[in-house]
């Protein structure tokens, strides 16, 4: 039995779509010392930025599972709340404040799970006798309990402060706050489930927080807690001797402080108090919690030295915090329960105070180390692990160690809402239909989407995980544009404030990423060449392109933008779709068509003392070839030449990048710096208005 799903409507950020977390079930036995499958593929990511909603998550589980009917305005969505407020100041009273959650368990009938706790939701005709696992559907909903008396309520606090919107909508979240709501459950047909039914009977959750680790004491408290339990729970000649010594210890002590100290105590107090009736007696009463907290260190080992736990460093503390919860849920965990109740592990931001490389292998091992620190609990518990992080490490971890996109809950905001996108392969390689005039035979079609994403599993580890968490994303297929535009980016006081992602991807493998990035709706710029086909006399010569008549592209990303056409007579216009925009040499500069970003480059700096400088520097024969006009510079033979100056640096790339940037980089007299060529100061103009409403949305 595991959970399926969680619904979460009008809770927080959340609203009524894009609201569904997908949960997967745990195939890692923790009591097993070499799990079946890694914790990677067994776990559930829930990703996003600062603020989008992660924590919401863990939340509505909390209160659905461990909190009840305690509800407070602010539990609210406050778009929700600010629309039916509307509707009441119209006299629309239908509608009354509500929280949903909607429920989806997973119920495998070959593990002989128990199904007491969902009795009340199963309708044995519904039930396909013939499948594995049943779909059980559990709807929670929260609602006011005296509706008259708010809607009375309502309308009062209308009338008072009907003039100041501000002022009541603040009071509308404070009456919220005083309203009184009841937790009702209804089965999949909306029918109300009557009698006693609690989540908290079917749902078990562990929640830990991280943030718990820095304290000096942090592992003491977390390990104490798992001692004590055992102890409590000992029995035979372990539990009898340590009981007994403690006894013996109590009574030494008794012995010595009553003779020696006791007396003296009594007898100043019968100075001052003559009644000897009354006296005082000392007792030593150690017991063993009070042995845990004050005299037991933790301590680890660093060569020959013993380091004291305040010395720890606080990832290696958040890191044996998480092991120390899991170890005392697990000690602490009812055999009985293990097949009759779903047991959730929610672990928020592991990440914390954790360097790079921890991050990646605490989710790749996680698994491995619990499982031998577990060894001695002899006990079967298959929980579910939920994680909650903005780490990209632990994202890329989790892709590579299930080479999967599977079990990937990715959070973003837009207009002010979390929106859940639930990632998985499927989604990541696209939805192309294959199409026989086009693309090959339907195995080869299959085979190259295979391809693709095998190729973004293992690309993404190395490039662009961090495009999870990025303002806007910039790809490019050039090193000079890769080298130069975070030069240009940081001078621009409209885009230097936002952390934009610039990605090298020559050609068709920029292409992979697209069903990606339109799914995680980031602002996209797509940086390319247009790549004009020649003949070969006119590579030969180096001829100039006036005229894009009749002219083909090579470039299959002008392709794609050109609807599989490679004709770019008829291109008219920049790529755009949704949150995707492509740029390329679309207008001629100084009547030349470029075909390569170098060569735009060039002609629209043709004059530039810092261009020539370089071309002079890295190519000082053609230069001179080019440019020498008796004993002075020709500048609009450079313009005339273009091509041939972009060919000669075909092989010199890197070094014409560095070169400008270091000019760029120690230029003074900024205003003489060389300019970029118009179709990326297009794009760069579509991006600055379109992030700063993404970041808006996910702040």
């Amino acid at each position: 039995m595991h959970l399926k799903s969680l619904q979460i409507i009008n809770f927080r950020k959340f609203s009524r779509e894009n609201n569904i977390v997908d949960f997967v079930a745990s195939s890692a036995d923790f009591s097993r010392k070499k799990p079946i499958n890694s914790v990677a593929a067994s776990t559930t990511l829930i990703v996003g930025r600062n603020n989008a909603g992660k924590t919401t998550v863990a939340t509505a589980l909390n209160k659905l599972i461990n909190e009840g009917s305690t509800i407070s305005g602010r539990d609210f969505n406050f778009n929700y709340l600010g629309i039916l407020l509307k509707e009441h100041r119209k006299g629309i009273t239908d509608n009354l404040p509500f929280l949903g959650f909607n429920i989806v368990v997973g119920v495998d009938k070959t593990r002989n799970d128990l199904l007491s706790n969902l009795s009340p939701f199963i309708s044995i005709g519904d039930v396909d006798q013939s499948a594995n696992e049943i779909d059980v559907s559990i709807k929670v909903k929260y609602e006011i309990k005296e509706g008259t008396q708010f809607r009375d309520g309502l309308k009062e606090l209308i009338d008072r402060y009907s003039n100041n919107e501000a002022l009541l909508f603040r009071k509308f979240i404070e009456f919220v706050d005083k309203t009184q709501f009841s937790e009702n459950y209804f089965g999949s047909d909306g029918t109300k489930i009557k009698g006693r039914f609690k989540l908290s009977d079917l749902i078990k959750l562990k929640t830990i927080s991280a943030q718990k680790a820095t304290a000096n004491n942090g592992l003491a408290a977390t390990f104490n807690k798992i001692i004590k339990f055992r102890h409590q729970n000992a029995t035979g000649s372990d539990f009898t001797s340590v009981e007994n010594s403690l006894d013996s210890i109590n009574r030494d002590i008794t012995e010595k402080i009553s003779s020696e100290h006791q007396s003296t105590v009594n007898d100043v107090l019968h100075e001052i108090e003559s009644d000897k009736a009354f006296s005082v007696s000392l007792l030593a009463d150690l017991n063993f919690e009070k042995l845990l907290n004050s005299l037991i260190k933790y301590e680890y080992s660093e060569g020959e030295l013993s380091i004291p736990e305040s010395q720890f460093g606080l990832g290696y503390s958040n890191l044996m915090h998480i092991i120390g919860e899991i170890i005392g849920y697990v000690e602490q965990f009812p055999e009985e329960d293990c097949q009759s109740k779903i047991n959730l592990i929610s672990i928020e931001e592991p990440e914390t105070h954790m360097h790079p490389q921890m991050q990646e292998l605490f989710i790749k091992y996680i698994d491995d180390a619990v499982a031998l620190l577990l060894e001695s609990a002899k006990k079967k518990i298959n929980s579910q692990l939920v994680i909650t992080t903005h780490s990209s490490h632990i994202l890329n971890s989790k892709i590579h160690s299930s080479n999967s996109f599977d079990n990937i809950n990715y959070i973003s905001t837009v207009d002010g809402q979390s929106c859940v996108v639930k990632l998985n392969d499927t989604a990541v390689a696209g939805n192309e239909v294959f199409d026989a005039t086009k693309q090959g035979t339907e195995q080869e079609f299959k085979q190259r989407k295979l391809e693709n994403l095998t190729f973004l599993k293992k690309h993404i580890k190395y490039k662009v995980s961090e495009l999870f968490f990025s303002d806007a994303v910039i790809f490019v297929e050039g090193v000079t544009e890769e080298t130069i535009l975070p030069y240009y980016i940081e001078q621009d006081d409209a885009l230097k404030k936002f952390y934009i992602s610039i990605f090298n991807i020559n050609g068709a493998h920029g292409q992979v990423y697209y069903p990606l990035v339109k799914l995680l709706n980031i602002p996209t710029l797509v940086v390319t060449d247009i790549d004009i086909k020649r003949s070969d006399e006119e590579k030969e010569n180096f001829t100039q392109v006036s005229d894009l008549a009749g002219r083909t592209t090579t470039n299959s990303t002008i392709k794609l933008f050109n609807r599989d056409n490679d004709d770019i007579s008829q291109l008219n216009s920049y790529y755009e779709s949704g949150n995707l925009y492509g740029v390329f040499q679309l207008d001629s500069t100084e009547s030349y068509f470029a075909t390569s970003f170098e060569e735009a480059f060039i002609l629209t700096n043709y004059q530039n003392v810092i261009t020539n400088d370089i071309l002079k520097n890295l190519k000082p024969r053609i230069y001179k070839e080019i440019s020498d006009s008796g004993s002075n510079e020709n500048y609009e033979q450079i313009k005339n030449y273009s091509y041939k100056l972009q060919k000669k640096l075909s092989d010199s790339k890197s070094d014409f990048a560095n070169e400008l940037l270091f000019k760029l980089i120690t230029t003074e007299d900024t205003a003489h710096c060389p300019v970029l060529p118009s179709y990326i100061n297009a794009g760069l103009d579509w991006l600055k208005p379109r992030i700063p409403k993404a970041v808006k949305g996910r702040s």
